[in-house]
């Protein structure tokens, strides 16, 4: 069967096992909407956040990102950070939050804080931290709809976000967790069998991690031996053993992301949806399972991926690919712009190297190659078609979880929680349904119209989640004397300093030309990247917390014993919300 109908058939029947669970699984509380009831089984709860968590940045991006942008070793930041970050979850946050027994985030802040300004600084946060992320899933959205049903980008957005609208507003978080369970399942086999095939194929070993690791067929030549040898005679650092700018700034990036991941409010309000404590940490476990099958694959895709197409541009030392003899999925992937290359000297050759005054290939973009992987290794279609339904799944996923916590907080922290205290549970369902849509419509102009610094946002979104969120939740479950004053201090500060220094190097909004100092590394504080700041911003939270804490009144009695309260790991009630 041709490519395209299979692909329309195993999209389509995807999308429509999502409709039928949204339509199984409707909310009909405030409890379903919020916390899916509060009835997840903690292998199901892990199976959602693991697809609520990886994106299509991790599906069709990630991979891409180890092999070129950050010449393998490098890319291991996002490996760590990414992984790191749930296990934080596990042991210090999830068990913690879920014990307290409230619906969202800044409700917890807003309580242990014993402050409305506290929790609207917190709701702030939390719209900043999740917007700015969105943007980029529903960019996402628009361009793997767009390329695998084959029809333009807004379309492409339109069919997105109709499907979530669908499955999100009608069963708020108890749909979108039953969903997001089918769209594990998806994404996982699509990342992972065209990841068999080719592991098969290059070291005859069926796990891609240990084919990574093994000799390539019919030699005794360990596979990163040889990807080592081919880009260092290409003139490339080794892939094994390339920092990615120093050994400092690979710890700042690192840690940003681990305590980014911990204190993202979309990942931290699946925990409440689980009956008990102990479900919470173990969810987290299943959730750190889940997630690292995918994550342990991806070095292995990364590597022989960049391995195949050395070799195909290069077959042996000093012979390159003749242009008129290139392989049909290069010319494919020539169609969309995302891999080109130009005759600079005109032999009729493609000449591959890491000096750009030779180098002919002029693009060679991430993102080819996750997608490109199973044309290149000449799997069959169905896989291919696999591939697309676990793309789609990767960005619907994600997206779904941004826009309810984005709703949650307008609905149930802004309306329900400061503005109109007194409304019906149904009004405040009706009132959870509405903003859903509006966050939907408004993800969907943002996805149409990215505003200039929508690319750089994603990244920020870690470092500012890390400096003003993550920080508040530690001292709000370990620390007694933490105040009022010095919470909101400590939170404006930690995403204010993190805020300045990524403007100050990339531009105020990242619009070019409003950056006041020299772009690149001269400037960085101890070598560390804009991207890799927001760990120096939670320092800096937790200095100013703990500095006007101690200036300030001591906490009241009852919010002292409240902490006592949430630190035993018993007696916790079902999740409430008033």
């Amino acid at each position: 069967m041709e490519l395209q109908a299979l692909t329309y058939i195993v999209v389509g029947f995807t999308f429509a096992l999502y409709i039928g669970i949204a339509i199984w699984a409707r909310a009909g509380s405030t409890k379903d909407f919020y916390v899916a009831g509060g009835g997840i089984n903690p292998i199901q709860n892990g199976m959602a956040t693991a697809a609520d968590w990886m994106s299509a940045a991790s599906f069709i991006s990630m991979a891409g990102l180890i092999a070129l942008s950050y010449g393998g070793y490098g890319g291991s930041v996002f490996l760590m950070g990414w992984t790191g970050g749930y296990v934080i979850l596990a042991m210090l946050l999830a068990p913690y939050l879920r014990k307290y027994g409230k619906f969202t985030v800044p409700e917890f802040i807003g309580d242990r804080f014993y402050s409305k300004s506290a929790r609207a600084v917190a709701v702030v946060c939390l719209i900043i931290c999740s917007v700015t992320y969105v943007i980029g899933q529903m960019k996402g959205v628009g361009v793997a709809f767009s390329r695998f049903l084959e029809v333009d980008y807004d379309t492409g957005l339109y069919v997105g976000m109709t499907i979530v609208f669908f499955y999100a507003v009608l069963g708020g978080m108890k749909g979108i967790t039953y969903t997001q369970i089918a769209q594990y399942c998806v994404l996982i086999l699509a990342y992972t069998i065209p990841a068999i095939f080719i592991s098969l194929q290059l070291t005859g070993n069926p796990l891609p991690q240990l084919g990574l690791g093994s000799t390539l067929i019919g030699t005794d030549v360990y596979l990163l031996d040889k990807l080592d040898m081919v880009v260092t005679d290409l003139g490339f650092k080794e892939y094994t053993t390339n920092v990615r700018l120093s050994g400092i700034n690979m710890f700042a990036y690192t840690l940003s992301l681990m305590i980014g991941t911990a204190g993202l409010p979309h990942v931290i309000i699946r925990f409440f949806t689980v009956p008990k404590v102990k479900d919470a940490r173990s969810s987290a476990g299943w959730a750190l399972v889940f997630i690292a099958i995918l994550y342990t694959t991806a070095p292995a895709v990364a590597g022989m991926a960049r391995l195949n197409l050395m070799q195909t541009i290069e077959p042996t030392p000093g012979e390159y690919l003749a242009i008129d003899e290139r392989p049909q999925w290069f010319k494919n992937w020539e169609k969309t712009g995302l891999l080109a290359f130009e005759d600079k000297n005109g032999d009729g050759r493609i000449q591959y190297s890491a000096d750009p005054e030779v180098n002919e290939m002029t693009k060679v973009d991430n993102d080819i190659i996750v997608l490109a992987n199973p044309e290149i290794a000449k799997l069959p279609n169905w896989v291919i078609a696999l591939v697309a339904a676990g793309g789609l799944a990767a960005a619907l996923s994600t997206a779904a979880g941004l826009l309810l916590a984005i709703s949650s907080a307008i609905s149930h922290d802004l309306l329900k929680g400061m503005l109109t205290p007194n409304i019906s549970e149904k009004t405040e369902l009706n009132a959870s349904r509405a903003a859903m849509a509006v966050a939907i419509a408004g993800a969907g102009y943002l996805g149409l119209n990215p505003p200039g610094f929508a690319a750089g946002t994603v990244a920020l979104a870690f470092g500012l989640a890390a400096s003003s969120i993550f920080p508040a939740l530690m001292m709000g479950i370990f620390s007694k004397g933490i105040t009022k004053e010095g919470a909101i201090a400590g939170m404006v500060g930690g995403i204010g300093v993190t805020l300045f220094y990524v403007f100050q190097h990339k531009g105020i909004m990242f619009i070019p030309g409003t950056a006041w100092i020299e772009p690149g590394g001269a400037n960085w504080f101890f070598g560390i990247e804009p991207n890799a700041f927001g760990c120096v911003g939670a320092v800096v939270n937790f200095a100013i917390a703990f500095a006007v804490s101690k200036v300030t009144a001591a906490p009241p009695k009852e919010v002292q014993e409240l902490v006592e309260h949430i630190r035993v790991p018993a007696g916790a009630g079902e999740a409430t919300g008033h």
